[in-house]
């Protein structure tokens, strides 16, 4: 990850960005303290789970649905709202 003063990220802008959408995040430092990170939209729904959503929104969601349209909630539903991924490696791995 490159560190750049704030001054320097105004001058440097759209190199910066660029780097970030290839995966490359940016740290902002201000008088030398870092006060920001710049990264790309895809990593940063990834860390604040934006997209998915978790089970409980999934839930509530599927509740509106499921009164106007009178439907079961299956196994199959549940399913499709968990993530595939694997997770963080647990110690004893």
């Amino acid at each position: 990850m490159q560190s750049f003063s704030i001054a320097d990220a105004r001058s440097q802008l759209p190199k910066i960005i660029n780097a970030a959408e290839n995966g490359d995040a940016a740290k902002l430092t201000r008088r030398g303290k870092a006060v920001a990170v710049l990264l790309s939209l895809k990593e940063y729904e990834a860390l604040t789970n934006k997209g998915k959503g978790g089970l409980l929104q999934a839930l509530r969601v599927h509740q509106a649905i499921a009164k106007e349209e009178d439907t079961p909630l299956s196994k199959e539903t549940v399913d499709s709202w968990r993530s595939q991924e694997t997770g963080r490696p647990l110690p004893w791995e």
